[in-house]
């Protein structure tokens, strides 16, 4: 079965799994899509690019169920959609209804222009107390993992604390042009401090070796080519389910930006029903798992298994994922060390 025969399935049946939290208080269970209200009218959605086409998979599944939805996708890098937003807003203009990023930092660029219209506590609800924002829906979640080959290093030989890295002989792969490498630093720069993060670029650009995206980096490692990457888990998990025997682990550091967990999320642009209940769907319990069994995201509703393959002893630490948007400093601080 293809992954949109996959989801138009899940969306007929749903499918039900355990619910990881790291939150003592649990969210309200998961909607079905079953029990949300047919979606009809106009809507325009600025999405984000990122996740193979699964996102293409979820809107055309949406658009299936709801025929009479008029469903207007506008695509881009999630960052390039934030400034479009942020130029429409000062324009006076408003195009979009929903703006879906793959990443929190270009959702707090917006929301700081005043565009958004809080997130329903009836929706909120629903999503992992650690990620609720008012401003903001998550969606989905990414963990910043060390990626590693188990014949060149063994899991003893790793640091427990990303910040070690720096004092290393490991050859190390990274990507510092990608968004997702730039939010765990700008994170780094918020639990650290400018001067320590300005000390593990340098540290770490000693060893390393850069790549164009973080799917480059976890390649790299399964060749030998390094012995260790920063990359996001899903691209160590999704290059494991097509080559099942490839020389890649993962491991994850404790509490600090190594093990950030990111999120994609939604902005309501418009408070109308419609924009309300499409974000409704993308909450529901058969997209949740949809995310999570294909895109190996890590689930924000109730109800839903964690991606198969996901290390256990997750320690994220505590950043407001609302401040990711502060990029430039991290810029400035990536073109100074020269690692850009």
């Amino acid at each position: 079965m293809d992954r949109r025969s996959l989801l138009k399935t899940a969306l007929a049946l749903g499918v039900l799994g355990p619910t990881p939290l790291w939150a003592a208080n649990s969210p309200a269970a998961a909607e079905s899509a079953d029990d949300l209200p047919p979606l009809s009218g106009e809507l325009t959605v600025y999405l984000g690019r990122g996740e193979g086409g699964l996102y293409d998979d979820i809107v055309a599944a949406i658009r299936k169920r709801n025929p009479d939805l008029d469903l207007k996708i506008r695509r881009a890098p999630s960052a390039a959609l934030a400034n479009t937003l942020i130029a429409e807003s000062k324009a006076g203009v408003r195009r979009a209804d929903l703006f879906w990023s793959i990443d929190a930092s270009s959702l707090g660029a917006v929301a700081k222009q005043g565009q958004s219209t809080p997130i329903p506590a009836a929706i909120q609800q629903h999503i992992k107390p650690n990620f609720r924002y008012e401003q903001w829906a998550a969606i989905s979640g990414r963990l910043r993992t060390v990626a590693y080959n188990p014949t060149r290093v063994t899991p003893a030989q790793l640091p427990t604390h990303i910040m070690d890295f720096a004092d290393t002989d490991l050859k190390i792969g990274w990507a510092p042009a990608y968004g997702a490498f730039q939010s765990f630093v700008t994170a780094m720069r918020l639990l650290e401090g400018e001067e320590r993060t300005r000390e593990w670029l340098s540290g770490v650009k000693r060893q390393a070796k850069s790549y164009a995206g973080e799917l480059g980096v976890v390649m790299a490692v399964a060749r030998g080519e390094v012995d260790v990457g920063f990359a996001n888990h899903y691209y160590t998990l999704r290059l494991k389910k097509g080559k099942p025997n490839a020389n890649v682990e993962l491991a994850l550091t404790e509490g600090d930006a190594g093990s950030l967990v990111n999120s994609s999320g939604v902005l309501l642009l418009n408070d109308s029903a419609l924009a309300r209940n499409f974000l409704r769907y993308l909450l529901s319990r058969e997209v949740q798992s949809f995310l999570a069994s294909q895109a190996y995201e890590i689930p924000m509703a109730a109800d839903v298994a964690l991606p198969e393959g996901l290390p256990g002893k997750i320690h994220p630490p505590e950043v407001d994922l609302t401040r990711l948007s502060d990029l430039q400093p991290t810029l400035e601080l990536l073109r100074e060390t020269r690692v850009l």
